[in-house]
């Protein structure tokens, strides 16, 4: 099956170089922009059918681009005609390897390996859990915090594998049939996937959203988390009150223990100062002028220079991850520089449409996309042309452009979470065997379309305020 998924991406693609231009209904379309065209549906057909890894497809991105689009491209590729189109420079295709958005990621990934190694997650985890009783539906609500605060700051992937680890000896002793012991399973995931909005760093669909939001558009660490925190705490609310009520539990008393104790030591503390003092950074550039980019730097180098993070730790790191992102990015430059992306938007009369339409229509397809396909990729694949559209479309310039689509649509790539294939926190979780997917699905839909529905009301909360402005 694998192998004739394989043919089909490498077919189609095939086919879209050898077509004649005019067989586009493009005019003026070049060889160039042509053989991007036929690139992107690669992309698309491979993410979503997935005859290759994901973060495999992204590194041929950008090695097909190299070839086809560069200044260093094939010699027999090139041309100087006036219908072969604007080259890229080879070093601007490289360069999405070493994004300022990568280096953020990386430093998000140092501090979650040291924290994971020095053991702060769990002895947090255990500190903030004990407020909470042993109230089934507190329990979860603290469950559901943790995860979501903890899923800001590191991979929500490694904070779902902690929380359910932590589960697992209290949902061995809950008996089969109590409903509740699927919704305590499931608050993980969901709390999750909702959670990694709240930060730039906290899902990879929010930093390909920052590529897109630069000069007067950009986006700070701590701007961008007094919008989406409040997000978070309202749709985890109810999301919260989605799971106890389709999942009761019959239990009168959970009690969850959680062993351990800080370490107290010189590279604990270390660890421990670091992540404070990086976090703080974060949230106040207004003050200091560093953006986020150049803090995330802070981690990587004193955990490296301290020796917490050693080679071997740099082994576990998430390169599939940053690889992933980097061919989003490199997907969404040649969008830009060689002009396609505003030809192919140009052709839609985005004036004659209603703002609201637009921004529904762009959620709406995203959320779908992001429910059978990675978020990642599909963040990759649309945000490019949403940066365009809110550029071009004169009925969004009153409406913050471009900033206010791609918000939306980087929140909607975060409401996948109706089946196990939509993100890794819900494979986990169904990992279990303990629940199936329609038990998935059913909170996994109504948690996303209030999503959505939550997303329009902040975007015309922070019109009203001012923030695009």
């Amino acid at each position: 099956m694998k192998q004739i998924k394989l043919i089909i991406c490498i077919l189609v693609p095939l086919i879209l170089l050898v077509l004649p231009a005019s067989a586009y209904s493009l005019p003026g379309l070049t060889i160039i922009e042509q053989r991007v065209i036929a690139i992107f549906v690669f992309a698309a057909l491979s993410w979503i059918l997935e005859p290759i890894p994901i973060y495999a497809t992204s590194l041929a991105i950008i090695l097909l681009e190299l070839i086809l689009l560069s200044d260093k491209a094939l010699v027999f590729l090139r041309s100087d005609s006036e219908m072969y189109g604007s080259q890229i420079a080879y070093e601007n295709i490289l360069h999405t390897f070493a994004s300022p958005i990568i280096i953020l990621f990386l430093g998000g990934f140092f501090l979650a390996m040291a924290a994971t190694k020095y053991r702060l997650d769990v002895n947090l985890a255990r500190v903030l859990l004990s407020p909470f009783g042993s109230n089934p539906r507190y329990v979860m609500l603290g469950v559901m915090i943790i995860t979501a605060v903890f899923s800001m700051f590191m991979s929500n992937t490694a904070t779902t594998a902690m929380m359910l680890s932590i589960l697992t000896p209290v949902l061995a002793m809950m008996k089969e049939e109590d409903k509740g012991r699927i919704g305590l399973l499931l608050s993980v995931p969901v709390a999750a996937n909702i959670g990694g909005i709240g930060t730039p760093i906290g899902t990879p669909p929010n930093a390909v959203a920052l590529k897109y939001l630069t000069g007067d558009h950009y986006i700070s660490f701590g701007k961008w988390m007094s919008f989406a925190v409040p997000y978070v705490v309202v749709l985890m609310g109810i999301a919260w009150l989605i799971l106890i009520y389709s999942f009761p539990s019959g239990q009168r008393k959970l009690k969850l223990e959680v062993k351990g104790h800080f370490m107290r030591n010189r590279r604990a503390y270390v660890v421990y100062a670091t992540f404070i003092l990086t976090i703080l950074l974060w949230l106040t550039d207004f003050l200091h002028g560093m953006n986020s980019y150049v803090v995330a730097m802070i981690p990587v180098t004193v955990f490296s220079v301290s020796g917490i993070i050693t080679k071997a730790d740099l082994r576990s790191i998430s390169w599939d991850v940053l690889w992933l992102v980097s061919g989003g990015i490199a997907l969404g430059l040649a969008l830009d520089e060689t002009g396609l992306a505003n030809r192919l938007i140009s052709r839609i009369d985005f004036d004659l449409m209603s703002p609201l339409v637009i921004i529904g229509a762009a959620s709406v397809t995203a959320a779908l996309m992001a429910n059978f396909m990675s978020n990642t990729a599909t963040a990759n694949l649309l945000l490019p042309l949403m940066a365009v559209v809110g550029t071009t479309a004169g009925s969004l310039a009153g409406l913050g452009g471009s900033t206010m689509i791609i918000l939306v649509t980087a929140i909607a790539c975060s409401m996948g979470m109706s089946l196990p294939i939509s993100t890794p926190p819900n494979a986990l979780a169904f990992g279990t065997g303990m629940i199936t997917t329609k038990q998935m699905a059913k909170p996994g839909v109504i948690t996303a379309v209030i999503g959505l529905a939550l997303s329009y009301v902040l975007i015309g909360i922070l019109y009203l305020t001012g923030f695009f402005t």
